[in-house]
């Protein structure tokens, strides 16, 4: 038995029938759901269908499985998922062909060269706080302003996101970032100092767009893996700078100065200030927005309606889930913030490790985002598989607990080696604790998906103020020992999450089945502002 279903309540006839209306065919019939197949037919299809001339050929079109909707690419390499809009099934590391995979790397790499200059002076605040006679509270505050006016930066660019699209954000916070980090060597006083770091983080906030690309591109199956390997390839920039920048470039600088490490520090900061911007002109041109194509020309195409994006951020602020969520993510992404603002100085000051050496120490605690992250969306993947979002949860607890733990043992390390171990355990949960957080953003509210990355990104950096307020006025050990307690209590919150559709980590509730979902009757949405324009055409006529 076969219907004919309608999207909207058009009246089918040839002067009836707006350009743009869609219709769906699908079979009703309960004993072949597994099979059924759903064709979407434009309506300039049911005009040609009014001339008989015409009926056979564009039936024909339409059986064929000919595509009908107007998008920028009409195949991919990548399998995809048409109920999805064309979303990636798979994830294919050595690809980078349009439009998935180039979106996927251009997303990690956008990150990567963010977080870098994000934090490109961090291992050279010894320096500076030599150079300009600079004491611990102010070394610190300084580093706290870098992250905490991060925060605004993503509550703004989630919302933004939804409505204009990762690719164009990137270009745009990129190119303004890279101009203060240009300028590191007008570095005065401690003032200046805190406003440079200032604008400077407004890198920080490419982590939303980072996040929301690959949730655009990928499919539910794969998001959590995708997001992870972007977020973690790009945190890498904060290790990898630590590294290049301390051990590296300011050496080179200080050669080629004659061993003026002043004159090294103020002009060090321009390599990377290029390379950032470069990146961000670069990626405008190379990339798209989603699988379709880029948000302005769907908007023109209509293929794409206009997103609110006060609408959206009000959506995603309401759930509570996003909240709870914040305070997790505060527990790890902010820890990892922390800790590339105070490794260095910690090693230095605490084992007596030079500035150079200090610099190569901390970097492995980045380093460590080459695969822990993804290790998180990996793990929070298959446990999804095997337990639904109950074992996205239970496997999400099981990493903060596990960071909190090794946290409290860090502190209580007394040697170099020993604490240097210890660290790189520290660091794989706490970017797998990262890892599994955006496994879950994803399924929280699925249209407001950006905000709601957004607000859970600024909750990382809302984090790293607190700790870092922790760090400026307490010693080294009692810093950690509330940070530690801090990550331990935050892994309980996991059992106050409740996502609608979903099973949480304790109490009732069963996940929908994702096959019978997908093998269901697809009943497309009535579009209430074409419904509003047909009915005023009719009473016109």
């Amino acid at each position: 038995q076969l219907k004919l279903l309608f999207c909207k309540p058009y009246v089918i006839s040839t002067n009836k029938i707006p350009p743009k209306a869609s219709f769906s065919c699908s079979c009703l019939d309960p004993s072949v759901s597994s099979i059924h197949r759903t064709t979407s037919i434009q309506s300039s299809q049911f005009t040609n269908l009014a001339d008989p001339k015409k009926q056979t050929n564009k039936m024909a079109e339409v059986d064929s499985g000919a595509p009908q909707e107007i998008k920028k690419y009409q195949t991919y390499v990548l399998n995809v998922d048409p109920d999805q809009d064309d979303k990636a099934t798979e994830i294919k590391l050595c690809n980078f062909s349009r439009p998935h995979m180039r979106a996927f790397h251009c997303s990690w790499w956008s990150f990567f060269v963010a977080f870098f200059i994000w934090f490109a002076i961090a291992p050279l605040l010894s320096e500076i706080k030599d150079t300009l006679g600079l004491t611990k509270q102010q070394v610190w505050t300084s580093s706290i302003v870098g992250v905490g006016g991060t925060i605004f930066m993503r509550f703004a660019l989630g919302p933004g996101c939804d409505k204009y699209g990762a690719r164009v954000l990137f270009t745009v916070v990129l190119c303004f970032a890279s101009i203060p980090t240009a300028l590191t060597g007008v570095i005065q006083n401690a003032l200046s100092l805190a406003l440079i770091r200032l604008f400077i983080g407004t890198a920080g906030g490419t982590f939303v767009m980072c996040q929301y690309w690959t949730s655009r591109m990928f499919t539910r199956s794969v998001v959590g893996t995708a997001n992870a390997l972007v977020g973690g390839w790009g945190n890498l920039g904060g290790g990898v700078t630590q590294l290049v920048m301390g051990s590296l470039l300011f050496p080179l600088f200080k050669v080629f100065y004659d061993q003026d490490a002043e004159k090294a520090w103020r002009t060090v900061s321009v390599v990377p200030a290029v390379v950032t911007f470069a990146t961000g002109v670069a990626v405008y041109f190379i990339s798209d927005d989603a699988p379709k194509g880029n948000y302005s020309e769907m908007k023109k195409n209509g293929t794409m309606p206009e997103v609110s994006a006060a609408s959206s951020f009000r959506s995603g602020a309401m759930n509570v889930n996003t909240w709870l969520l914040f305070v997790q993510y505060a527990c790890c992404f902010g820890v990892e913030l922390t800790m590339n603002n105070a490794a260095a100085l910690y090693f230095k000051d605490e084992f007596g490790q030079s500035t150079e050496s200090a610099a190569a120490i901390a970097s492995i605690f980045g380093w460590m985002n080459l695969f822990a992250r993804g290790l998180g969306g990996f793990a929070s993947d298959a446990f999804n598989t095997r337990m639904g979002m109950r074992g996205r949860l239970l496997i999400h607890t099981v990493f903060l607990a596990c960071e909190g733990a090794l946290v409290l043992i860090f502190a209580n390390t007394d040697t170099l080696a020993g604490a240097i171990v210890v660290m790189v355990f520290f660091s794989l949960f706490v970017q797998a604790a990262e890892g599994t957080s955006y496994g879950i953003v994803p399924y929280v509210d699925p249209p407001s998906t950006g905000s709601i990355a957004g607000i859970v990104g600024a909750g990382g950096n809302s984090g790293a103020v607190g700790f870092g307020m922790g760090f400026r006025q307490l010693d080294y050990k009692d810093a950690f020992y509330v940070m530690g307690c801090t990550i331990l209590g935050s892994s309980i919150l996991s059992c106050f999450i409740f996502i609608k559709g979903h099973s949480s980590l304790i109490f009732g509730g069963e996940d929908i089945d994702a096959n019978e979902k997908e093998q269901g009757l697809a009943v497309p949405e009535e579009d209430e502002d074409a419904k509003k324009d047909v009915n005023e055409e009719e009473h016109t006529a």
